[in-house]
């Protein structure tokens, strides 16, 4: 099971105009992502996913570079099955022999952004082999599944008040969800705004939807109180992240003035950030994305930190096949998984870089049984979209 070799291959997927969808991250006109590949000796191979944003469109030359000629090299030859001590390699570098002698981390410089979202990807394939190899799907291997098949909330909703409601009830139909997500923040226009458009969707809705609201970290911490303070009565899910995630101690702020629940986690990295946010009692829903946190292994951290402090965990799942499959996984087997994301806007790398869909019943997904990741790489869809 020696590693052979590690590529990555930027998937680049534009966006049919009638299909895009605007927020403050602008218009979405295409997906893109980092299909990492890891072959070993035996004829094992694992794929997995990095992201250079948490959102949908970016440029991934220097992420893919960083995978095939810094990380990759320092891999081959090495058992693909030691993944924890392959992920202190990759995080620790030149100074990992201290790390795994003495047991604590001896990082470089790449604490956080590419380099974490780069081990991400290689993370996520070494468990793909891992499970491969024995014929395992990836949640027996982490402990065993509490759940065959997991609630599954609708995220989307873009549309203005007059429409809010009309949008996020197609959204419903689509997989008889019990449960949506609509954006709210600096794409509005105006704090006002936001507040009637969750007015609007409560209305429309009615009491028996779940509402969450996700701000994108747009608002500042008197915005975010504001808020909550005006959507009290509309019974929501939880506000997911209210401040940018560079202001911890106002999250906390934000978290200590209201009873809405405060969902963080998609722009953090590692165990480490998670435990920060601990530390100031930020939180009460973690939600790692598994492409740039630092892959399953951290997920696998970042959930225990969770159970210890009763946290509740919902995977950040705005990415393709391989994402979603890793954050299912983890959630599945979570004491603390209690929901997962489905992305409603256009994702051709949720439904087509895989030959398998994702399939959403009754507001449940089943958990893939299949070795591994579960997910069977299409490869017409990468030929056709790779860049390069």
């Amino acid at each position: 099971m020696k590693i052979k070799s590690v590529t990555a291959i930027w998937l680049h997927v534009p966006i049919p105009e009638d299909r895009r969808h605007r927020s403050d991250f602008g218009t979405a006109e295409s997906f893109d992502s980092a299909l990492v590949r890891i072959e070993t000796s035996s004829g094992v191979i694992g794929y997995g996913e990095a992201k250079a944003q948490v959102g949908s469109a970016s440029t991934n030359h220097a992420l893919c570079a960083l995978i095939e000629q810094e990380l990759g090299p320092q891999l081959l030859g090495e058992d693909a099955r030691d993944i924890s001590r392959l992920w202190d390699v990759m995080y620790n570098g030149v100074r990992a022999h201290y790390a795994i002698e003495r047991g604590h981390v001896f990082p470089v410089l790449g604490r956080r952004g590419i380099t974490i979202s780069a081990i991400s990807g290689i993370d996520m394939a070494l468990w793909d082999i891992l499970g491969k190899s024995l014929g395992a799907p990836v949640w027996q291997l982490l402990g065993g599944t509490r759940h065959v098949r997991m609630p599954a909330y609708a995220s989307g909703g873009w549309a203005p008040a007059d429409r809010i409601a009309e949008e996020l009830h197609g959204f419903i139909e689509r997989g008889d969800f019990k449960a949506v997500k609509m954006r709210v923040g600096s794409g509005d226009g105006t704090l006002a705004h936001s507040i009637k458009r969750v007015h609007a969707a409560r209305v429309g809705l009615g009491e028996n939807i779940g509402i969450m609201c996700d701000a994108h970290g747009t608002f500042d911490v008197s915005e975010a109180k504001r808020f909550c303070r005006r959507v009290a009565d509309y019974d929501i899910g939880w506000l997911e992240e209210p401040v940018t995630a560079d202001n911890k101690a106002g999250l906390a702020e934000v978290r200590a003035s209201t009873d809405i629940p405060i969902a963080t986690g998609e722009s953090e990295f590692t165990r480490f950030a998670f435990r920060d946010l601990v530390d100031r009692r930020a939180a009460d829903i973690f939600q790692p994305d598994l492409s740039i946190a630092g892959g399953i292994s951290e997920g696998i951290k970042i959930e225990a930190l969770a159970a210890a402090y009763q946290i509740k965990l919902a995977p950040h799942l705005w990415g393709g096949a391989l994402t979603f499959a890793s954050g299912l996984h983890l959630a599945a087997v979570a004491s603390t998984g209690f929901i997962v994301e489905y992305s409603l806007g256009a994702n051709p790398m949720l439904h087509e870089l895989a030959e398998e869909d994702f399939l959403v019943e009754d507001g449940f997904i089943e958990v893939p049984r299949r070795p591994g990741l579960g997910v069977t790489i299409n490869q017409e869809f990468v030929d056709h979209y790779r860049v390069g």
